[in-house]
């Protein structure tokens, strides 16, 4: 009886402390190139994302889901993407999709609205397009974007502040006003175990 109370107790406590070092562990990114996106696009962003949140590693390129691709309108549909990308994402992990396709989504009454990003919040994916950014400053505004939508999976909603990278677009491409987290957004990611210098 008292053996079996002590196996109960040590089990009890080693549960507590597996599940505390799963609260506490930091989240790995996996940077989930298509195959229609160059590799030098795919370590730029990778490298920017890296001087944020140093735990990123870059899959090999595959090809967009199937079942994503709207023909009416010859694009992708975001959602669709990033369900596909959480399919086989193990728990403590991120995976965002980056792509140089056209993507939408549902936004209000437009069943098919053109965006630059889609995130689940809180999720474990998320994807990125840079068909909509500006030529110059291209590979910039994509960091940003992605950076965005990485945020929402954390559970970042919107920020009013206009230097922010969680600024909500509004069907526009304020990426060049865009400068880094700011302090309320740092701070929330913070409890996520995210480190700033």
């Amino acid at each position: 009886m008292l053996a079996g109370l002590l196996f109960l107790l040590m089990f009890s406590c080693s549960d507590k402390k597996a599940n505390l070092i799963e609260n506490n562990r930091e989240a790995v990114i996996l940077v989930q190139p298509f195959k229609d996106m160059n590799s030098e696009t795919t370590k730029f962003v990778t490298d920017q994302i890296k001087k944020i949140y140093p735990h990123v590693k870059v899959l090999e390129p595959i090809e967009l889901p199937k079942e994503a691709y709207y023909k009416e309108r010859n694009r992708y549909r975001a959602d669709s993407i990033i369900k596909s990308l959480s399919q086989n994402t193990e728990k403590g992990f991120v995976k965002i999709g980056l792509t140089t396709n056209d993507i939408s989504s549902t936004k209000g009454s437009v069943i098919d609205f053109g965006v630059m990003g889609l995130g689940y919040q809180p999720g474990k994916s998320c994807v990125a397009s840079n068909f909509r950014l500006n030529k110059d400053n291209k590979n910039e505004q994509f960091f940003k974007v992605a950076i965005h939508e990485i945020g929402h999976t954390q559970g970042l909603k919107h920020c009013p502040e206009k230097s922010c990278f969680m600024r909500d677009a509004e069907g526009k491409n304020p990426t060049d006003e865009e400068t880094d987290f700011c302090n309320k957004c740092r701070d929330f990611l913070k409890t996520k175990n995210w480190k700033f210098n």
